[in-house]
C-alpha cells in the first residue's frame, strides 16, 4: 500500500486530474442550479483535456513526419499523436457542447423563471 501511496504522490499531474475530475463530478452531483451543473460538467472536461496533455509528453521526441523512407524508423524518438488529436477534439466537443447547453439554459429561464432543478420539476407536475 506505501508503494502506491509513494507513486501517487510522486505524480503531481495525475493526483491533479483525478481532484480536478472528482469535483466537478461532485458539483454536478450535488448542485440543483442548471448553470452549475454545466460548471461541473466544464470541470469534467478540463480534467479529461489536463489527462490527455499529460499523457501525451514525451521528453527529447519530435512531430511524427518522416523525412526519409529509406532510413530505419525509430518509433522511440517521435512523439504520439494521437493523444494530441484527441485533446484537440476534445476541446471542439467541450466548446459545442458547452454552448448548446448554455442556449438551452437560456430558453429553459425564459419558460419556467428559474434555472433551479426542483422549481422547474415542480412547475412541470
Amino acid at each position: 500500500m506505501d508503494d502506491v501511496l509513494t507513486a501517487v504522490l510522486q505524480r503531481h499531474n495525475f493526483l491533479t486530474f483525478v481532484i480536478i475530475f472528482l469535483w466537478g463530478f461532485y458539483i454536478m452531483l450535488t448542485r440543483y442550479n442548471l448553470v452549475k451543473k454545466l460548471v461541473g460538467m466544464y470541470l469534467v472536461q478540463t480534467s479529461v483535456i489536463f489527462f490527455l496533455v499529460t499523457i501525451s509528453a514525451k521528453r527529447g521526441a519530435t512531430a511524427p513526419i518522416l523525412l526519409s523512407t529509406t532510413a530505419p524508423i525509430d518509433p522511440s524518438a517521435y512523439a504520439n499523436p494521437l493523444p494530441h488529436v484527441l485533446t484537440l477534439t476534445a476541446i471542439v466537443v467541450g466548446v459545442a457542447t458547452l454552448g448548446v447547453a448554455l442556449a438551452l439554459c437560456s430558453a429553459i429561464y425564459q419558460t419556467y423563471g428559474s434555472l433551479d432543478e426542483e422549481e422547474i420539476l415542480k412547475k412541470l407536475e
